[in-house]
């Protein structure tokens, strides 16, 4: 059970890393550019994004997710099945944030005609909700590679 553990450890804290890689580029790069866009850019930049990375980050951190209860399971020891027990929470709290929070926003921009600004947009524009719940989301996939490396090391 315990090379079992230490390759479903460190494929999680792969998938975990990848995906809480291009969660920190967004949060430093990415959303502060599309805060800053006019109606127009925002709409498109969403619509050109999204698609690209809405079937890959579900992939990643379902992955990482699945990879970290696996090793959880088989982990032999309660320290490395602790950790990795907070990885996973953390994973599902990232999905959960994502699913109830940034997707239905994405959908909702993704079906916006950028040529045609809503007359009520200052209200309904989502940016700077979404900005924060990505933040938020962002942190805990950070701390959930903290964790997968962590009992990854355990493992060894």
């Amino acid at each position: 059970m315990s090379a079992l553990a230490q390759t479903a450890a460190g494929l999680a804290a792969v998938c975990n890393g990848v995906a809480a890689g291009i969660m920190v580029s967004t949060v430093v790069g990415i959303v502060p550019m599309m805060v800053a866009q006019p109606y127009r850019g925002y709409v498109q930049t969403v619509q050109f994004l999204w698609p690209r990375y809405d079937p890959l980050m579900p992939i990643l951190n379902g992955t990482a997710l699945a990879l970290a209860v696996v090793a959880a399971i088989a982990a032999p020891t309660a320290s490395a099945r602790t950790v990795l027990v907070v990885a996973a929470a953390l994973l599902a709290t990232v999905m959960a944030i994502s699913i109830a929070k940034n997707v239905p926003v994405n959908r909702y921009v993704s079906r916006l005609d950028p040529g045609r600004q809503p007359d009520d947009w200052a209200r309904l524009d989502p940016r700077l909700r979404w900005q924060r719940w990505n933040r938020i989301r962002t942190a805990m996939a950070v701390l959930a590679f903290i964790a997968n490396v962590a009992a990854t090391g355990l493992l060894t």
